[in-house]
């Protein structure tokens, strides 16, 4: 497959599972408002070691920093960090990362896998849905944009239990469905 073709394969995935899964399950109440003001950058890595991922995720900390018109970047990297267990642990180094660039309390990562599983879940637990993706991806936040969000959203608390109850509600196998048909309707 031509690269090219692929790449906008990858980002066509993520675009239609933003919207099937996270604006139209209404998972995150913020996100319709930033895809229809079209301030969200999708961001394609190539990298295939941590550290090429870790250059790349510097890189769009610094263009979250040049272009405020940027409210929130999606790093999708299909090529590392696809067990879920190394992608866990590398958040840390990504935090670190924050850390290192003095961007603490600037923006947050938030995080998204194909096999996301909670603590404390088992695998096949409908609820990892609520953070499962297509594609390995970070999720790079203003902070101050979020807390805004929050502090203007009556019920914020109530999210997370109201995700469970949509995921559980909708089964796993269901909602594996859903999120392979964004794979499969990318590709044609």
């Amino acid at each position: 497959m031509d690269e090219a073709l692929q790449d906008n394969n990858i980002i066509a995935a993520v675009r239609l599972w933003l919207h099937s899964f996270v604006v139209e399950l209404n998972l995150c109440p913020f996100a319709k408002r930033e895809l229809a003001e079209q301030r969200l950058h999708y961001a394609l890595s190539e990298a295939s070691d941590e550290s090429q991922l870790l250059a790349d995720l510097r890189k769009e900390l610094l263009r979250l920093n040049r272009e405020p018109d940027i409210e929130t970047t999606l790093l999708i990297h299909p090529g590392v960090l696809t067990d879920f267990s190394d992608y866990n642990q590398f958040l840390a180094d990504a935090d670190d990362l924050i850390r290192l660039m003095q961007l603490e309390g600037v923006y947050q990562i938030a995080s998204f896998h194909p096999d996301y599983c909670f603590s404390g879940c088992h695998d096949s637990d409908a609820e990892n849905y609520s953070n499962r993706s297509p594609y390995p991806m970070l999720h790079l936040l203003r902070e101050q944009s979020l807390e805004r969000a929050i502090a203007n959203y009556v019920g914020v608390e109530k999210i997370p239990q109201k995700n469970i109850e949509k995921m559980n509600a909708l089964g796993s196998k269901k909602l594996q469905q859903m999120l392979q048909s964004c794979i499969d309707a990318s590709k044609s």
